[in-house]
């Protein structure tokens, strides 16, 4: 069955699909890097870096891939989508790789005149990439499909996506304050912005990771964001089985979903404003402990509303392929 659908990925866009591929590859050999080459670049082994892009971004090409197969009748802009995407994850994990045989950081260095290059380079895949992402959310949402309540979870998931993606952009909006008072101060700044707020890059972080514990890290919101695109879908597909349509009419499923959509988009918004606080993900204060059991009740509330107060379910039809 795997291969059936790598041969329907390979036959929708080659090299997307061969991105993809090509990151699954190149996880033993980083494992194996890890071990021959223990050196360390802000504070962990340099190989982890590139380890976590090898892992996360077969995920975000292949998920891609079957999203865009639901866009019908724009096949050229389609293909473009596809095919920019698996550019850009192969340029990424390209620079990402050489700096760190270079014995370097990718992210945030202008170092040199090479390394804000790789930087600049890197910034300016990923903001097309965004644009792509966008744009996607705009297809889906224009795309007329049969399952509303998949469809729904398809056009949330994919918003959620781009969400999390543009979080990046505030780890890469200017010199941190400490940058900032460095260049005051008369220095040179080999590192310009940061992953980490009120603490510098590198410190006591997670095990792999690596999110700061002493301090706020936007990296928490950007992943959650991403993997926005796995997981709602994930539940829309669900709620299209034979059970769910017993149990629950289309409108009830349709509200689940949005409801899961909206609080996810706030969980990314909480996990923004708790970094940008400069607060540890695994040390929320008073203040982010009410915010999210407000968001708990939240939820509870409207799903209790949504599934209670409820109509005839409708006649089960054929769930979602």
């Amino acid at each position: 069955m795997l291969i059936q659908l790598l041969k329907k990925a390979w036959h929708f866009n080659r090299l997307l699909t061969l991105a993809g591929l090509l990151h699954i590859a190149l996880v033993p050999v980083l494992l194996v890097a890890m071990v021959a080459d223990p050196q360390v670049i802000t504070g962990v082994n340099g190989w982890i870096k590139p380890l976590k892009f090898a892992i996360s971004l077969p995920i975000y090409s292949f998920t891609v891939t079957w999203l865009l197969t639901y866009i019908e009748g724009r096949r050229r802009l389609v293909q473009g989508i596809a095919n920019i995407t698996g550019a850009v994850a192969l340029i990424e994990t390209t620079l990402i790789t050489l700096q760190v045989i270079r014995g370097t950081t990718s992210h945030f260095n202008v170092s040199t005149a090479f390394d804000a290059a790789v930087f600049s380079t890197m910034g300016t895949a990923i903001t097309i990439l965004a644009t792509v992402n966008l744009i996607t959310v705009i297809l889906l949402a224009l795309q007329r499909m049969d399952d509303a309540v998949f469809a729904s979870a398809l056009r949330l998931g994919a918003l959620t996506s781009f969400v999390g993606m543009t979080v990046a952009f505030l780890m890469t909006s200017g010199p941190t304050p400490s940058q900032r008072a460095a260049l005051a101060a008369g220095g040179n700044l080999s590192i310009v912005g940061a992953h980490s707020v009120g603490v510098e890059d590198g410190g006591p972080g997670l095990p792999l990771v690596g999110w700061s514990t002493v301090g706020g890290d936007l990296r928490v919101a950007h992943f959650v964001g991403l993997h926005g695109l796995q997981v709602l879908p994930l539940l829309g597909f669900l709620l299209t089985r034979r059970g769910a349509r017993r149990r629950h009419n289309e409108g009830q499923r349709r509200g689940v979903v949005w409801i899961a959509g909206v609080a996810y988009m706030a969980w990314i918004g909480i996990l923004t404003w708790q970094a940008l606080r400069g607060q540890s993900i695994i040390a929320p204060d008073g203040q982010t402990v009410l915010v999210y059991l407000l968001l708990i009740g939240s939820v509870v509330t409207a799903l209790a509303f949504t599934t209670f107060v409820r109509s005839k379910p409708q006649e089960v039809s054929a769930p979602v392929s």
